[in-house]
Parts: C-alpha cells; structure tokens; sequence
C-alpha cells in the first residue's frame, strides 16, 4: 500500500457518509454499488470530488477490510468506533493530514505503522483475503503466480467502455468524449474499447444518451467476439442479466437476424429492454426462464448459445471487492453443481453444427476447465467437441478475469 496525495482535506459529512455506507456493507450485508449509489443519489449537493472521496474511501475500506481491521485490532460486527478506527488505519497509511476531531484525539500513527510492517508479512493481510480463498489460490496457481493475480484484483478497476458500432465507431466516440472534457486511450486487443485517463460519471454525457457506448470492461468485449456470430444468425444468450454481451453482439451482428435475450430475473430483462432500445439494437426479444420447459421448447434452434454462467465472480474482485467477504467455502461447490447443471440443460437449444460458448468472470479452474471436461464427459457433451478455449488473467491483462470455451455441436440426440 502506497501512500499518494488525498483527495482534499477531511470533510465531516463526506466521513460519516463513508461510515454509513460500511456499516451498511459489513453489517447489514448489503450490495456495496447499490450502497454508495444510494448515498450519492441522496445527496445531489456533492460535488465530482465529494462523489469520489464517497466511492473510493468506501470501496478502499471494503477491499482492505481483513488489513484495515487486523491493524485497527477490531472486529464483525463493527460499532461506528471501530469503523472510524479502521479509516483511519487507511489515512494514516496514506498520509492523510487530520483535522481537530474527537475521532482522531491521539491518533496512534506510529503503531499504526508498526502494525503494518507485522501484518504486511503475512499475505492474508497484505492481500486482504479470507484463510479459504488463499489455499484456493495457491492450490490453483501455486504461490507466485496467485500472488501476481492478488496484487492485480487489488487494483481498483479502470473505467472502459465500448463504442456501440450502431450508431459510432471507437474514433468519433473518442471525439465526441473529448469535446465533453473527458480523456480516453485506446488499448490493443479490444476493438471497440476505449479507456478513461480518471475516473467521471459518464452517464450524464450526451453521447450516452444518444446511445453511443455502454460501460464494459475489456475482458468482457472479448466475450462477444468469441462467439463468433454473424449477422442474420439465431443466438441464445442464456443468462443475459441486464444484457451488456447481448448489446454487444448485436452491435456485430449489425441488428441483423435474432438475439434471444434469456434470464430468471424478469427485472434485468426489464433494464435489458432499456438499453437496447437506447443502443439502437432492434434484433432482440427478451424470454423469461419460468421453468425447464422454457429451455425445451428451444431446442436445437440456436446457431449460438452463450452461457455466462453464474460464478464466484472471482475475476472481478477489481471492481467488486465486497464479493471475497461474502462468499463462503461451500458457496463454490454449490455453484459448480449449478454451472453443470446449466450446461448440460441449456446445450440442448445448440443445433447440429451450431456452437455453444461457456463463460464465467472467475479465475478458478473448478468453474472453468474442470466444468468443460466434464461435461464433455456427460451424455450430451460426448455430442460436442472443444473449439477453443481462452483464459485472461487479470495480471497478465490488467482487466478483469475471464474464462471462455468454444464448443462445437458434431451431432445432436
């Protein structure tokens, strides 16, 4: 942990405003974005630097939560004095001036710091993780390489977004950010990518009113280009949530042929609707998965089938650090059942010769080549041949964690 130059000076209701969002997180186990944008809808006064000392001081705090608190000597559940203790753990590392407050009479720097240099030793706390999570790493990785992937999900992620070629194409929309005040890069691998130099609230821009781009991370842009659709095709995606790779594939296939947009969630399918009527995507319909039948009812129509699968979420600790508190040991194996489950169910809609594509944003290889192999195993994957399969890590990439497998349908039952 660095020390860098702060925000601004300490402001009493910017803190507490922390404070409330990190009781809310760690003590009332809500969703830590649905928090802070609470927060910050609530408060419409604050302006860009207040906005950000909220969300970052609030997602720093989650991500060290297991450092903050070891050197603070506090723990769940924490009181309003042990959330004040554990920021100011995080000042001190950063070397943040105090203002005359009663929460910082005698702040203890020096053992702040001693505390540190103890627990630094130890990666548990130096990488801020649960005992589990790190046997799970270095049994996956072995502990040189778990150690580079900890240092990259402890990287607070980069806001990407992708051009939404409907309606513009990477190097307009870099313009158009431009003449808005906003500086953006491009990055080689991504095509539709652009970067932002810092951090703003893009959704207020014209250009995404106007439709222009949604905010997805490069590792996720991979996903759409890895199905490899064309235009006029028949595709499934069938766990679409909210619909980030369905836009996207839309957008290659230039709103020619069918998406069929499928979720549990009628809700995300609802927000799904928004955003392609936004984007300019006219080749989706949207199916609620109600029960079995709705996935029978679909077989062997699909050209391609996309299955993001629900995971631990473990390859975008980046952007969601509240997610490594939250997930317990058997959570895995629950899950694993659950992605095996799916795909053996959802191959079905794949048709002769079609592809079916498997995805998940972990980095574990229980739901990735190990979920693969044995389904290739099953009744159904013994009708199916692996294509190719891509693993980004999040180290090597600087974005997200993703797993993909290709798999081509050689016969159908």
């Amino acid at each position: 942990m660095s020390k860098q130059e702060p925000l601004f000076r300490l402001h009493r209701n910017l803190v507490l405003g922390v404070i409330a969002n990190l009781d809310a997180i760690f003590n009332e186990k809500l969703q830590a974005d649905k928090v802070i944008a609470k927060t910050l809808k609530s408060n419409k006064r604050w302006g860009k630097r207040d906005r950000a000392f909220i969300a970052e001081n609030t997602y720093e705090a989650i991500r060290w939560k297991r450092l903050y608190s070891g050197i603070a000597e506090v723990k769940a559940p924490f009181t309003e004095n042990d959330l004040w203790r554990m920021l100011t753990v995080r000042w001190v590392l950063m070397g943040i001036s105090f203002p005359e407050w009663k929460e910082f009479d005698k702040v203890p720097a020096r053992r702040i710091k001693g505390r540190f240099d103890e627990l630094k030793k130890e990666r548990v706390f130096a990488a801020s993780i649960p005992n589990w999570l790190d046997d799970l790493g270095v049994k996956n990785f072995g502990v040189e390489k778990w150690e580079k992937e900890l240092t990259a999900l402890n990287t607070p992620a980069q806001v990407v977004v992708r051009a939404n070629r409907l309606k513009t194409n990477p190097k307009l929309l870099q313009n158009a950010f431009r003449d808005e005040g906003i500086q953006t890069h491009w990055t080689q691998q991504y095509p539709d990518a652009l970067v932002l130099e810092e951090r703003t609230n893009v959704f207020e821009t014209e250009v995404f009113q106007k439709g222009w781009f949604e905010v997805q991370d490069a590792s996720s842009q991979r996903v759409a280009h890895f199905c490899q659709v064309e235009p006029g095709m028949q595709v499934i995606d069938a766990c679409a949530g909210a619909g980030g790779k369905t836009l996207h594939l839309a957008a290659i296939m230039e709103s020619k042929g069918q998406i069929t947009s499928m979720d549990i969630y009628a809700h995300k399918l609802h927000e799904l609707k928004r955003r392609a009527k936004r984007a300019g995507a006219q080749n989706i319909t949207t199916k609620l998965i109600t029960s079995t039948k709705t996935i029978k009812k679909l077989k062997g129509r699909a050209d391609r089938v996309l299955i993001d699968a629900p995971c631990t979420g473990l390859g975008v600790l980046r952007r969601n650090p509240d997610a490594k508190w939250k997930i317990q040991p058997d959570f895995l194996e629950k899950i694993t059942h659950t992605q095996q489950n799916i795909l053996k169910s959802y191959a079905n809609m794949v048709k002769e010769n079609g592809k079916l594509i498997y995805v998940t944003c972990s980095i574990l290889r229980q739901e990735n080549q190990d979920q693969v192999e044995a389904f290739l195993k099953t009744e159904i994957g013994q009708g199916f041949e692996l294509d190719k399969e891509e693993i980004i890590s999040p180290a090597k990439s600087g974005f997200d964690g993703f797993y993909m497998a290709r798999l081509s349908r050689i016969k159908t039952c």
